[in-house]
Formats: structure tokens, sequence, C-alpha cells
């Protein structure tokens, strides 16, 4: 009889470590994946955009303090990525155009952030931007010239990219939402334009009427 009752004790010790584990691993049960654990890490600790000089589409080098005052709205990509890197940029191009034209270069800038610096120089930049419709001026197309400056970039905003054996690179994607004092406030699923979008619309007015009560 004690020895049924130990082995049941034994069981559920190990059940509710098994549990405390589960719920550590998933950022307790919201997330199921490294990746959407990642991301909640992001959003909950909303680190600041480091100091960085991009160097655009046109040559024009700036720092982040380029767009202060307002949302930037971003990606990262590299140029020869045939694969994701295309779907991410034309869905970009689908949120910059649901934003309404009085907002853009205004309240919210659109920044796609090259991780291949050493072939997406601004000539390459300036031609793969037309693919995308991008003005180069609401929605800039950079690189982060310098590399310890991007990996520290890469690093804070859990941007994942690995070399592979053809040149390229793995990497995960997303959209970044920079908030105007320079915080990461969001990270949203690149596949689902419709819905970053109308987050963004949302968070846009909610700050305009803001600054009107103001």
């Amino acid at each position: 009889m004690r020895s049924g009752r130990s082995n049941s004790m034994a069981t559920f010790i190990v059940l509710l470590f098994g549990i405390a584990l589960f719920y550590w691993g998933t950022d307790g049960f919201t997330a199921y994946t490294a990746e959407s654990a990642r991301v909640n890490r992001l959003i909950a600790n909303r680190p600041t955009f480091p100091e960085t000089t991009f160097e655009d589409s046109k040559g024009r080098s700036y720092s982040i303090s380029e767009f202060e005052g307002k949302y930037v709205f971003m990606t990262f990509f590299y140029s020869t990525c045939a694969t994701v890197c295309v779907q991410l940029e034309r869905n970009m191009g689908l949120v910059y155009d649901a934003i309404p034209a009085g907002h853009r270069g205004r309240e919210i800038e659109f920044l796609s952030v090259s991780f291949d610096p050493d072939r997406d120089d601004p000539a390459r930049l300036e031609e793969y931007r037309t693919y995308f419709d991008s003005d180069g001026e609401t929605w800039r197309m950079a690189r982060v010239p310098d590399r310890n400056e991007l990996d520290r970039l890469l690093d804070e905003f859990g941007v994942i990219v690995i070399p592979d054996e053809s040149g390229g690179f793995a990497h995960n994607s997303a959209f970044y939402l920079v908030d105007p004092r320079g915080k990461l406030i969001d990270v949203m699923d690149y596949t689902r334009p419709e819905e970053a979008a109308d987050k963004i619309s949302r968070i846009l007015v909610q700050e305009k009427a803001g600054r009107g009560s103001g």
C-alpha cells in the first residue's frame, strides 16, 4: 500500500516537473515553437534601436534619428534571395498601399534593411526597390555597411541569419514595428499583411487622437 502511494507521488512529481518545464519552455504556455517564443520575448522586452548608420538606395547615409518622432515599419532581406524575401517585400508593399498616403512619411516610414551589405550596394538596392514600387523616400531600402553595427541590430531584433553553402542565407522573416521613441513594439506575421495594415492603422489613429487631446 505504501509502495503504491510512493509510486503515485513519484509519478505526480514527474508530471509536475514536466508541466513546469513545458511552461518555462513555452513562455507560460503562450508559445509552442522557438520562433513564437522569440517573438514573445522581443515584444515583452521592447529593445531600443541600437546606434546604426544606414546607406540607402540613393547613396545617402544617416542614423536611426532620421526617423525620430515617427513609427518605422521594417523588414530584413537580401536581394539575391529568390524565395521568402520576394514574398516578404511584396507583402510589405501591400501594407504600404493599405496605409493612407497622408500618414506615410509623416507618422510612419517604411524601411527594408539588407543583411547582405557586400552585394546589396546602393546601385543594387536602387534596382531592387523598383521591383516592388518602393519610392525610395517613404519606403526606403538600405544596407548597414558596418558589420558590427549590422550584427548588433540583427541580434537586438532577434533576426537569425545563417550563411549557406551556395552564397545565400537561411533566415527568419517578419514585420517589425518601431515606435517614435526608437523601441521595438511589435513583431508581426509577414504572411498576413492585411492584419498588419489594420493594426498599424489603428495605432496611427490612436496616436493622432492622443496628440490632438494633448
